[in-house]
């Protein structure tokens, strides 16, 4: 079995000040965690970088654009404290991207459940199209978005997001996450969107970088307090993750 099968692909190209990240997976680019990690070292690389101005985070293919983290890591946990490493590769990626001196653009250009849903809460402006619904469908595998839930509801507010977890079977549409914060513009299709990012990313890297990065402080003002909150989090679902409700549940989802 080949290395992308299993651990997934992280493949960055830098042109005109724009860094573009892109990471995959065969199972609907969800994330075990050794790409977990591998993002959050790229993103740590291009905060550091002079080259860089912007960043766009986007996923392979153009089906699902993250359905969060890998079930089989989640099966493969067997005590709390591998339970805690996992959910904090998400901590991890959510604080890199927050404190990334960079501003970060997303382009969700399909699904996003879970996990993927805070990656796109994480970006500073999010693109998606009309199919990009969202999820979070933590509660029915018996665990709760707890690492997630700090950046999704400073992005769409904490009424939504409770609206969101307790219907965790589901979808709400790209629309209305449009009209809750999550993204800033939903367009028809994706060469609609890949136009609209290349015109906004282009702009957004012509403005001076220093005033970018300041810009990119005030948004993030009052989250210093993630840097420990979010492994407190880590700490609540590796410990659920362990229970027999879930380790059921995710069985009959492989199925």
């Amino acid at each position: 079995m080949s290395s992308e099968i299993l651990n997934g692909s992280l493949h960055t190209i830098i042109q005109n000040n724009i860094a573009t990240v892109e990471f995959g997976h065969p199972a609907s680019n969800s994330f075990p965690g050794t790409l977990l990690h591998k993002l959050t070292v790229e993103i740590d690389n291009l905060s550091k970088n002079d080259a860089v101005t912007v960043i766009i985070l986007k996923s392979k293919g153009s089906g699902v654009f993250c359905a969060g983290g890998s079930f089989d890591d989640f099966l493969a946990v067997t005590n709390e404290e591998q339970g805690t490493e996992f959910f904090s590769g998400f901590a991890n990626l959510i604080n890199a991207m927050r404190n990334c001196s960079k501003l970060i653009v997303g382009r969700i250009q399909g699904k996003a459940v879970g996990g993927g849903v805070g990656i796109a809460a994480a970006c500073d402006y999010a693109f998606a199209i009309q199919d990009s619904a969202v999820k979070l469908s933590e509660l029915a595998i018996g665990i709760g978005p707890f690492v997630i839930e700090p950046v999704v509801s400073k992005k769409i507010g904490k009424t939504a997001m409770a609206e969101m977890t307790l219907a965790a079977h589901e979808w709400k549409s790209a629309a209305w996450a449009n009209q809750k914060g999550l993204y800033a513009k939903v367009l028809e299709n994706i060469e609609q969107l890949d136009e609209e990012l290349s015109h906004f990313t282009s702009r957004l890297a012509s403005y001076n970088p220093e005033a970018l990065a300041e810009m990119k402080k005030v948004i993030w003002e009052g989250t210093d307090h993630w840097s420990s909150l979010l492994y407190e989090r880590a700490q609540i679902s590796g410990k659920l993750v362990l229970s027999d409700f879930t380790k059921n549940a995710l069985l009959q989802f492989k199925k």
